[in-house]
């Protein structure tokens, strides 16, 4: 079986203190990379993930900042330049929904929040990546966007946007790059198990009614994000960039039409 192999790569994986983020910087480590452990506000569970990383012969180090804003992002990219030298992978995954609100009747504060965290975010960071990857002529950017770049979700416009929105700035961003050793890509995840969801699969109810939405009728685990990242940032994948790739099992199917229109 070849395995996947991330030896000598630094990676910098952004929103990864818990969920998939925290999945992903798990199984980068485990496929041996050096990950940087990106957190907002609690630095405790950042460091958390990296001690269990560390613990399992890995290595870590946590960087705090707000992607959101563009003086943030410069410096976390100094500091994971001071502790690793430089960038290898890049994984835009924090990100928020918002407030569930009709465009009618929307803040657009919030509206604004929410684009600056999901669209600016990814942005910034990736024209920081690309100062330190076009150099080398090497690097991964992925993407972290949502099956609901596809469908819509009322109620959550400014989400919705973004993640379209972020979804054909993978497609443009790589292809300027193509040539030149960066691939660049985007992971829509479907209905995942994380504490971000916990009230909808910890309701019964809520849970059947969700799972009758995927074809594979349930939900997804963080680790089965975790690791399709790694494979796509490794050498296996090395034919594979400009396009998403929708892990949510069968969802964007249409599993209602199972049996007939």
């Amino acid at each position: 079986m070849i395995a996947i192999d991330l030896s000598g790569r630094r990676a910098l994986v952004t929103g990864a203190s818990s969920g998939l983020g925290r999945a992903i910087a798990l199984n980068f480590a485990a496929a041996g990379a050096r990950v940087g452990v990106h957190y907002l506000k609690d630095h405790d569970a950042a460091e958390a993930v990296v001690a269990q990383i560390q613990q399992a012969g890995g290595q870590a180090a946590a960087f705090g900042g707000d992607v959101s804003q563009p003086a943030q992002v410069e410096k976390l990219f100094a500091d994971v330049d001071a502790a690793f030298g430089g960038l290898d992978i890049l994984v835009n995954n924090a990100g928020m929904d918002g407030a569930r609100e009709l465009c009618a009747d929307s803040d657009p504060a919030h509206w604004q929040r929410v684009i600056a965290v999901d669209l600016q975010g990814p942005y910034d960071c990736t024209r920081q990546a690309l100062k330190r990857m076009l150099p080398q002529q090497r690097g991964v950017i992925l993407n972290i966007t949502s099956v609901h770049e596809f469908i819509p979700w009322a109620g959550y416009s400014a989400y919705t946007s973004a993640k379209a929105a972020l979804s054909m700035f993978t497609k443009t961003v790589a292809q300027e790059v193509a040539t030149q050793g960066v691939r660049v890509l985007a992971i829509a995840p479907g209905a995942i198990r994380t504490p971000i969801n916990a009230a909808v699969w910890g309701n019964p109810d809520s849970l059947r009614d969700l799972d009758q939405k995927i074809a594979m009728c349930r939900l997804g685990e963080p680790d089965e994000i975790g690791r399709v990242c790694a494979f796509l940032s490794s050498d296996l994948a090395s034919y594979i960039t400009g396009t998403t790739l929708a892990v949510d099992g069968g969802m964007l199917i249409y599993p209602d039409f199972n049996h007939g229109g």
